[in-house]
């Protein structure tokens, strides 16, 4: 009669019912706080876009295109500030938590707060330093910009850090709501009142704007973060494992650095190869491809920690099951908000102003790169956070350089449209070559084509 009641592996039938319960509303909870993240992410965009528009409106062409550029160079400095740290914290804090190491959790929490601020600050003095060297930048258009600029790293940065410390804890919405919905509104509102106040509609008020909305959406944020982690973490010591931290962290920065250059080479090399207003009619384009990307964020912000937290309590077949439920809907969200995207890309563009419609090849480019990333499913995800860091940052590392190579051949040959295609080629190679290291390193298949549940358990 005893073998009645068992199932085959061990388990009783309540205990196997148990875990499918938990199982289905792992899914559930899941699919709705990715499809929460989606939709702050999708107004985020568009409030990004109806600034993009302003600017673009009211700056004119050369003027846009510099405002672009050194956005450029901010957020590639500010996520690189972190030393890898928000996304670090996505990786320590949930296994610490649940492993009941709460004071390296502590540790964690205002070390690298500290660590992003300080980070920040030594880019942004190393960037002017680098600046004064070079002498006829700063006398040129970029010159007052970039001093604006060099303000904006360091709480780019912190809020960065206040991003990936949200996501962690399972918020989505806190971590991306103020960086990316209120900060976006307040650029805008900001833009709107400088100018009706009298400040001339150029690039360095646009910044200044910018240096304005960050710091007030930071310390939004902060304070909110702050309140809600005194509610679910008691006081008590601190353990700061700085050795354990960078030894995973800093590849992750290396990383962070690769894929933030790899989103923006196009534009950087397009700074150097191309007048400002070619800069800014390509970067337009990437803007509104944004809404394509956003998938894939919202994916990751909803689920990375809960494949850390799952190979900390040893649940494999969880894990498997997430990896093969984030690589389903990612590809199916990223190939019809690409569609649409391209569908509606001739009235969005054409609202930046005569002339940007010409991106309309550029948008559709990026946009099929996006997709066929997209097949790859979260191979990044899950080298981040259950070990591989080191081989994602030098995978990224090595598709940077190709990327960057392709622009300098292409461009010349093709314009814009030649550095849209260098960067499709390139992004979806890093997937294909990321997948084969999560095979190989964890088990874990993670392209959509041909995933089934035995190949993703295996």
């Amino acid at each position: 009669m005893a073998a009645d009641k068992v199932i085959a592996g061990g388990l009783p039938p309540s205990s196997i019912e148990t875990l499918l319960v938990r199982l289905r509303t792992g899914r559930a909870t899941a699919a709705v706080a990715a499809l929460g993240v989606f939709a702050v992410r999708i107004g985020a965009a568009g409030f990004a876009y109806g600034a993009q528009v302003l600017m673009a409106r009211m700056m004119g062409g050369a003027e846009y295109g510099v405002f672009a550029t050194v956005w450029v160079w901010i957020a590639i400095l500010g996520h690189t500030a972190t030393f890898g740290l928000s996304q670090g914290a996505c990786r320590f804090l949930p296994a610490d938590q649940a492993t009941g190491r709460l004071d390296s959790v502590r540790g964690f929490l205002l070390g690298g707060a500290l660590a992003s601020l300080g980070g920040g600050l030594a880019l942004s003095l190393g960037g002017l330093a680098v600046a004064f060297l070079q002498g006829g930048l700063l006398a040129g258009p970029y010159g007052t910009p970039i001093l604006v600029a060099a303000f904006v790293v360091p709480l780019f940065a912190f809020q960065d850090y206040l991003e990936g410390v949200a996501r962690s804890q399972g918020w989505p919405l806190l971590a991306i709501a103020p960086p990316y919905l209120l900060r976006q509104a307040l650029i805008m509102v900001a833009m709107i009142g400088a100018v009706l106040a009298g400040a001339p509609a150029e690039a360095w008020v646009a910044v200044a704007c910018t240096l304005a909305a960050t710091g007030l959406a930071a310390a939004v944020q902060a304070g909110l973060l702050l309140a809600r982690l005194r509610r679910h973490l008691s006081h008590g010591p601190r353990l700061y494992r700085w050795r354990l931290w960078l030894a995973a962290c800093l590849p992750i920065a290396a990383g962070d650095l690769a894929a933030s250059a790899f989103g923006f080479v196009d534009v950087v090399i397009l700074g150097f190869l191309a007048p400002p207003e070619a800069v800014g009619l390509y970067f337009a384009a990437t803007r509104i491809q944004q809404f394509v990307a956003f998938v894939h964020y919202a994916a990751s912000a909803t689920t990375a920690q809960r494949l850390a937290a799952a190979r900390a309590r040893g649940d494999e077949a969880g894990l498997a099951d997430l990896v093969r439920l984030q690589a389903r809907w990612t590809f199916l969200a990223t190939a019809g908000i690409g569609l649409a995207v391209v569908a509606v890309s001739p009235m969005l563009l054409g609202l930046f102003g005569e002339g940007f419609r010409a991106s309309l090849p550029v948008l559709a480019i990026l946009v099929a790169g996006s997709v066929a990333a997209s097949l790859f499913g979260p191979a990044e995800d899950v080298l981040t956070m259950l070990g591989g860091e080191r081989l994602c940052a030098g995978v990224t590392l090595a598709m940077l350089v190709l990327a960057a190579g392709l622009c300098l051949v292409l461009i010349p040959w093709l314009g814009v449209a030649g550095a849209a295609v260098a960067v499709a080629l390139a992004q979806t190679l890093r997937g294909f070559v990321l997948a084969l290291g999560a095979r190989s390193l964890h088990g874990l298949a993670t392209p959509v084509v041909g995933l089934s549940r035995r190949s993703a358990a295996r």
